[in-house]
């Protein structure tokens, strides 16, 4: 059996074409969602990453500001531009890349913006929300995540699903948002991680088993139980010099192997990579309709 490959550009686009729908909708009242973002320092990673949301702010209709900062800019400089942003009305999402250069105090700074204006869902206060169930912005790639599961029809409620990291960014939030009482939980959910004796004896049980630990091809086809989903929030780069560039991109899922045996799996690159940067385009319209008193 091969698996069925979810196709997260496919979903992606799908999503967008709404959300391109919904801003021309807002335009006509005189409403133009915008969103900021901030990279410090030149890492080719995060450089690539804010120039494929700028492009995809521009593909619906969204205005955007791309500021760009050395990687020497004080912490002072930093809070400053994120209190004028706080107050631009034109802005009602603020992105800062992480990571940032290691003399910032990333905590500081994701304290310092509006939780109204908090589109990648890190405040404390959307945090807080999330977990007892309240309306917030939610994280993009956990939210995106969910939304591959539901567009895949996957049944959600019921399931065992196996978290495979813990980070403040995918594995925690994610846990979250699977066993809340709605629509898109009601999940049993177990997170493993670095420290976690027998991984297996835990994946195995997993009909969703989603990775998002950051070790390449961690994921073997041993570890999966035959027509589980799996989900790869991994993106490695693992050299190659077969490549142009010197390396390639591989998930923490042996892919190759695990696709023989699951029923559903993402792709990496091109399954959940795409729905992050949806999903923070989703929270940025969503925000310029709360600022419009339409939600």
């Amino acid at each position: 059996m091969t698996a069925q490959i979810i196709d997260g550009k496919q979903v992606a686009a799908a999503l967008r074409a709404e959300l391109q729908e919904k801003v021309a909708q807002l335009k006509d009242k005189g409403i133009v969602p915008g969103l900021a973002v901030v990279l410090v320092g030149e890492d080719p990673a995060s450089k690539s990453y804010v120039t494929a949301k700028e492009k995809a702010c521009g593909n619906i209709g969204i205005y955007s500001e791309d500021i760009r900062l050395p990687a020497e800019t004080p912490q002072a400089e930093l809070m400053a531009l994120v209190d004028k942003l706080n107050k631009d009305d034109k802005i009602n999402g603020i992105l800062v890349q992480l990571p940032l250069p290691k003399h910032l105090d990333e905590g500081e700074v994701l304290l310092a913006i509006d939780p109204a204006k908090d589109v990648d869902g890190f405040h404390p206060v959307n945090v807080g929300k999330m977990m007892l169930g309240q309306k917030a912005f939610l994280p993009c790639t956990p939210h995106g995540v969910i939304q591959l599961l539901l567009k895949s029809n996957v049944k959600i409620e019921g399931a065992e699903v196996v978290i495979v990291g813990r980070s403040n960014i995918v594995g925690k939030p994610l846990a979250n948002m699977l066993i809340q009482k709605n629509a898109t939980g009601n999940a049993t959910v177990t997170v493993c991680h670095t420290r976690t004796k027998n991984l297996a004896d835990h994946t195995l049980k997993a009909d969703i088993l989603i990775a998002a630990a950051g070790a390449p091809n961690m994921i073997t086809a041993d570890m999966v139980k035959a027509g589980a989903v799996v989900i790869d929030v991994g993106v490695n780069r693992v050299d190659d010099a077969t490549k142009k560039r010197g390396y390639r991109l591989t998930g923490d899922v042996d892919f190759e192997a695990v696709k023989e045996k699951a029923g559903l799996i993402t792709p990496v690159p091109g399954g959940v990579g795409p729905m992050t940067i949806t999903m923070l385009l989703y929270n940025t319209v969503e925000s310029a309709e709360k600022a419009a008193g339409l939600k």
